[in-house]
């Protein structure tokens, strides 16, 4: 099976495995896959560029409009009257993207809001997605700590099938006992980068 936005490579989960051969190549490559949607689900967000494309959003107020992970703008639209048609086009000086400069608390980061500094504002009617956007959306890269992350979920996840009924084995300490829980160093690792979501 091929791996589809992995944030580790095979290469690197052998490495870290010490395995040389290829014989397990299927299951890694499915542990790999699988610790990285577990990743996103924890972060609330995914760590690679899924294209171009137009989404839409109810904006927080009139300024701001809270966005998903965005690399790079082309149109923004919004709605002047409650018809569901996105009839004005902003100009690069009607709005801001932020975090400025793309780092938010000292590490990189995609646009995650605009703010109107023009001369439009953000309509709001009852909720409804009032600005359009266009562009590319996700992660240019994957950040390090998300590779350093997965290497280490996925690990635990394979490891994880000599361990069925959840006992490693018996050692000098006893009984070992294996966790399906998000590894601790793996949240740790994306702490940084999980998106809070307000309902």
């Amino acid at each position: 099976m091929a791996i589809t936005n992995g944030y580790a490579t095979l290469a690197q989960v052998k490495a870290a495995l010490r395995i040389t051969d290829s014989v397990d190549d299927p299951l890694l490559e499915m542990a790999i896959e699988s610790g990285s949607r577990a990743i996103d689900g924890y972060a609330n967000r995914n760590f690679y560029s899924s294209g171009s494309a137009v989404r839409v959003f109810t904006p927080s107020d009139s300024f701001v409009t809270e966005i998903d992970d965005l690399i790079s703008l082309t149109t923004l639209k919004t709605m002047t009257d409650d018809d569901s048609t996105f009839d004005t086009t902003w100009s690069a000086s009607d709005y801001q993207l932020e975090p400025l400069n793309g780092r938010a608390d000292g590490l990189i980061s995609p646009f995650t809001s605009i703010r109107a500094v023009g001369d439009y504002l953000f309509s709001q009617f009852e909720q409804e997605a009032t600005v359009q956007v266009t562009g590319v959306w996700g992660w240019s890269a994957v950040p390090i700590s998300v590779t350093q992350a997965t290497v280490i979920q996925a690990s635990r996840i394979y490891k994880r099938l000599d361990s069925p009924l959840g006992v490693a084995g018996i050692s000098d300490i006893g009984i070992m006992r294996v966790s399906n829980r998000l590894d601790p160093d793996v949240a740790q690792l994306v702490d940084p980068l999980r998106r809070i979501r307000f309902a």
